[in-house]
C-alpha cells in the first residue's frame, strides 16, 4: 500500500523523515510527500525547503530494510498556481533530491502533461477524475505517463448519484435514479470475495 502523507505533517525536513519512518512502520510500502504547506497565506513551500523535504525522505526511505516508493508532488495546480515551467522546476528539484515518482496533481491539457512527462527521467503520476484534461489510459500512456491516481473521483462519483437521487425525491416525487443502481446481488458477491 502507498499513502497519501500529505506534506509529512510538518514542515522540517526531520519530520518528513520521521513521517516515511512511521507509515513504514505501519506497513506502507509508498507514500507522497507534498509541497502544499496548508497555510493560506503561503500555499507552496519554497522550492529549496520543498527539496530539502524530499531529500530527508528519500533518505528515510532508502534507510529502511524494503523497498520504498517515494512520490514527490508539486502542488501548484491545486493552490490556484497554474505555473507550468515552476511546475516543472519543482518536479526536476524533486528528481535532484531522489524521488521515484514524480505528481503533479491538476494539470488541466494534453500538452501540460506531456511536458511535464518530457522534462523529467522518472515515472510521472497523473490524475484523472478532477475538471480538466480528459485522457483514457491508452492515450496517457501514450504521453508517456507511468502511473494514474482518481483521488476522490470515486466517492465523489458515488456522492453526486445520491444527491441526484435525493433532489429526484424531493423535487419529482420519483425514483427514476433507481434503473441505474447496482444489483443487490452483484454487491453481496462483492463483499463475499
Amino acid at each position: 500500500m502507498s499513502a497519501d502523507l500529505e506534506n509529512g505533517f510538518g514542515d522540517a525536513p526531520e519530520k518528513t523523515a520521521e513521517t516515511i519512518r512511521l507509515a513504514a512502520e505501519a506497513g506502507a510500502v509508498g507514500g507522497s510527500i507534498e509541497d502544499a504547506t496548508e497555510r493560506a497565506d503561503e500555499p507552496i513551500y519554497d522550492k529549496q525547503l520543498a527539496a530539502d523535504r524530499v531529500r530527508a525522505a528519500v533518505e528515510a526511505a532508502r534507510a529502511l530494510s524494503f523497498t520504498f516508493t517515494l512520490t514527490a508532488r508539486a502542488e501548484n495546480y491545486l493552490h490556484g498556481r497554474p505555473d507550468l515551467k515552476d511546475t516543472i522546476s519543482r518536479l526536476q528539484a524533486y528528481q535532484e533530491a531522489g524521488a521515484d515518482v514524480l505528481y503533479a496533481p491538476g494539470l488541466t491539457s494534453k500538452e501540460d502533461i506531456a511536458s511535464v512527462v518530457k522534462s523529467v527521467d522518472r515515472p510521472v503520476n497523473v490524475i484523472m477524475g478532477l475538471r480538466g484534461a480528459q485522457l483514457s489510459v491508452p492515450e496517457l500512456s501514450a504521453l508517456g505517463v507511468k502511473r494514474i491516481s482518481v483521488g476522490s473521483a470515486l466517492c465523489r462519483t458515488a456522492l453526486g448519484a445520491f444527491l441526484r437521487a435525493a433532489r429526484e425525491m424531493s423535487e419529482h416525487g420519483t425514483f427514476g435514479f433507481a434503473k441505474e443502481a447496482a444489483n443487490p446481488k452483484e454487491i453481496s458477491e462483492i463483499f463475499a470475495a
